[in-house]
């Protein structure tokens, strides 16, 4: 186990050289001139010409890459050409308004999969399992702005229930807040649960038809004590990896939804660098991103060693 640990946290500063290499040359490749669009069409040549020099943009690529790559390392991120705020700051308050509407769906998220891929899965093949199957198939297969759209336009605009936007008012109570924020979270929920309650499925579909748990059964043993006793603990481990990815899911499903609900997230502000080409603040924001990926695909892999030690996540794992 520690081994495994230390190679994945060694790991994990080449994978973001990597990523920065890409973030870099991905925003170097952003049509348009950076300068020209913060002065706006009607500046002179020689105005243009003295701000990319102010930017640094006028110097070569590798020694702006390596520039910037210090920079992001040491804390200094420098100012959001469009804000004209610490890009800092605004990026760190921004994930963590991301991170509260991104934990609220994970909440949501693990007791609702986890308990239909257990009801599908100790039903295997009647209508409960069918229903499940395909209710998630479908869920899934539907983008989360799809669903946001239909969640915002029944409950917000025809019934009322709760409130169009994501963004609660200064003051709000914790209560208030949590309104604000449900019907976004479930929309991210929505396009996750039927991937993860399938693995839960699988699993449980293979723990129920165990002859371990066939034998419980046999002694007497009523259907709900062989599940709380030997099918729960056995069906969600496979379960953790799911939940892995999906997290990396609802990161990705974070711009869409925060667009929607105009909640004031990283994702929104993300895709809102990259159209008004504040490259400062899109760079750090896609680093700030990868650097969370990568924590959750740790996180994901020690939950999975943690629940399931005879597991062996690479060779000389202990």
């Amino acid at each position: 186990m520690r081994r495994f640990l230390l190679r994945r946290l060694a790991a994990i500063p080449l994978t973001l050289l990597a990523v920065s290499v890409l973030i870099f040359t991905a925003t170097e490749l952003i049509p348009g001139d950076v300068a020209r669009t913060i002065l706006g069409r009607e500046a002179g040549d020689a105005a243009v010409a003295r701000l990319r020099a102010e930017l640094g943009l006028d110097r070569p690529i590798m020694t702006r890459y390596f520039g910037w790559l210090r920079g992001f390392v040491t804390g200094q991120w420098g100012d959001s050409t469009l804000l004209r705020v610490p890009v800092r700051d605004l990026v760190l308050t921004r994930l963590g308004d991301s991170l509260i509407l991104g934990a609220l769906a994970f909440a949501l998220l693990v007791p609702v999969a986890l308990t239909l891929g257990l009801v599908a899965g100790v039903n295997h093949d009647r209508p409960a399992d069918r229903i499940i199957s395909v209710a998630g198939l479908t869920l899934g297969a539907i983008p989360e702005f799809v669903t946001g759209v239909i969640l915002l336009v029944v409950f917000a605009v025809r019934l009322r229930w709760f409130p169009a936007s994501a963004q609660a008012p200064d003051g709000a109570s914790p209560l208030t807040r949590l309104g604000h924020l449900l019907l976004p979270a479930l929309s991210l929920v929505l396009l996750c649960t039927g991937y993860v309650a399938r693995h839960v499925r699988a699993s449980t579909v293979n723990a129920v038809e165990s002859p371990y748990a066939q034998a419980i059964e046999l002694r007497g043993f009523t259907r709900g004590q062989v599940v709380r006793r030997h099918v729960l603990r056995n069906s969600t481990i496979p379960a953790t990896s799911a939940l892995g990815v999906q997290l990396q899911f609802l990161l990705g499903g974070l711009v869409a939804v925060e667009l929607l609900y105009n909640y004031p997230g990283v994702g929104a502000l993300l895709l809102r660098s990259a159209v008004e080409k504040d490259l400062p603040t899109l760079q750090a924001t896609a680093m700030v991103l990868g650097v969370l990926y990568m924590l959750i695909v740790l996180a994901a892999d020690l939950a999975y060693r943690l629940l399931d030690p005879r597991v062996r996540l690479g060779a000389g794992a202990s």
